[in-house]
Parts: C-alpha cells; structure tokens; sequence
C-alpha cells in the first residue's frame, strides 16, 4: 500500500491497464517542467540520483535502483514515470527499447573525471599528466570515437603502443561495468572508453591495469579505503564528492537526460 501511495496517479492507471491486458502505458512527462509530483527512476550514487533528489521538495518520489538497466525496465513496466540517467547509457537503452525515448531537451551539463583518494597527490598529479599528454596526442578523441558517433564508431580501438614498459607494478580501478558506452560487458571482459582510457594512462605510467566491477556507490569508498587506487565510471565532479575524494582534470563532458515512453 505505501508503495502504491507513493506513485502518481498516472503510474497507478497504468499498471491497472497493463495487468488488464497490456495496453499501452502512457507517458506523462514531456519536459522538466512535468518532473514535479512525478515517480523518477535513477542509478543509486549517480549524478542522476543528486539531480532528481532536488525534486522531492515538490512532491516528487525517487526510486533508486542499483543498475541504469534495472531503472529502464521499470520505466518499462510503468512502475516510474521517467528515468534521470546519462544520455550515452540513455541511447545504448533506448537503441534496445523501442518504446522508450529521449527528451529533446537536455536536462544537465556535466563533466567527468577520476576519483582518487585525497592523500593519493602523487598519483592524482601523474594522471593529470598522462590525461594532459593524451589529450594533446589525440588519443583521448579516438577512445570516444571508437564508442560514440557513427564516423569511426568501432573502428579505431585503443591499442597499447609496442614495447610498453609496465614494470612500474598495477593500478587497481573501481568502476561499475553497467555504464555503455563508459563500462560495460563484452564477452566476458569490460570494455568501454573508460577502460580503454584507463588502460592508456596506465601504459603512460608505466602500469599494468586491473579493474574491478562493483556497485557505483561503493566506488568512492573503495578509494577512499585504499582497496582500489582510483574510480573510474562515467563519475561527475560535485561538491559533495570532493568531501571524500580528489578528482583529475575531466576527460569528457556528458549530458543527463529524461527518458520516458513513447
């Protein structure tokens, strides 16, 4: 019952109509300016979760889901009104779900980087370094291009360059392997820019890679616990994160946007 209370009329109506017989779920939301008494789907820990938050002061309810695929399906199932996430997740889901779409309007800029642990100066003024090197060479453009747009999408893998010394020992990276085109699964090893521009930093430094999946919002306390050296998962830089971790210089920038039904 409190579950039932807590969705908008419009949820209630369209899970009634689905058990019925599976009609169409309507979609109530078609701009922000709808987002307030609405039920707002979001991955646990993101920038997704911090913007949609701002919401419940007029009525709207957050429900925080450990997986952007877990936040789709129920978005799917009529279970919440919209989904707050990051627009390149937002296409990879929306490519698979053709009932679902993406807003016109983006939602919120935002930039991201590396968590690193706040006594980690070192290592944080190394990856700058490499970050800055990487940018200038190109590289940094052709990770994203292998992964988003349809010019060099697929075609231009980072590849380590020949005699690549790493005797300098690994670095261990958080991330959360459910972010495409970021972090993801493919045949059983996590690719993605991130792991490909983490790779590459690591080839820069001397470094063998390891990267270790987990939820998002366990990332910063694995930093900040010394159990990985630095996060790394579609993360945006926001003032409560700097509380408990360093950030490099942003690789990137990333749009959040709403996806409703259609």
């Amino acid at each position: 019952m409190k579950k039932l209370a807590a969705m908008t009329i419009a949820g209630v109506l369209a899970l009634a109509l689905t058990a019925c017989g599976g009609k169409k779920i309507e979609n109530t939301v078609f701009s922000a300016e709808d987002l307030p008494g609405k039920v707002i789907g979001v991955q646990l820990g993101t920038t997704g979760d911090i913007y949609a938050s701002d919401y419940e002061a007029e009525g709207s309810t957050i429900e925080r889901y450990n997986k952007g695929a877990d936040a789709i399906q129920a978005l799917k199932q009529g279970k919440v009104d919209c989904v707050i996430i990051d627009e390149q997740p937002a296409k990879a889901f929306v490519e698979k779900n053709s009932e679902l779409t993406i807003l016109d309007e983006e939602f919120a800029l935002e930039e991201y980087a590396i968590c690193l642990a706040k006594e980690n100066k070192d290592l944080t003024e190394s990856i700058n370094g490499a970050l800055a090197e990487l940018k200038a060479d190109g590289t940094i453009d052709q990770i994203i291009s292998n992964y988003i747009g349809d010019d060099t999408k697929g075609t231009c893998p980072y590849v380590s360059p020949e005699g690549t010394d790493r005797s300098n020992g690994t670095l261990t990276m958080a991330t959360n392997a459910a972010f495409e085109p970021y972090e993801f699964y493919s045949n059983q090893e996590i690719v993605g820019i991130d792991a490909e521009l983490a790779k590459a930093i690591c080839d820069k430094l001397g470094y063998e890679l390891k990267i270790e999946d987990m939820e998002f919002d366990a990332i910063i306390n694995a930093v900040t616990s010394g159990k990985v050296d630095f996060g790394m998962a579609g993360m945006t830089v926001t003032d409560e994160r700097l509380l408990s971790v360093d950030f490099s210089t942003p690789y990137t920038t990333a749009t959040q946007v709403i996806v409703v039904r259609k």
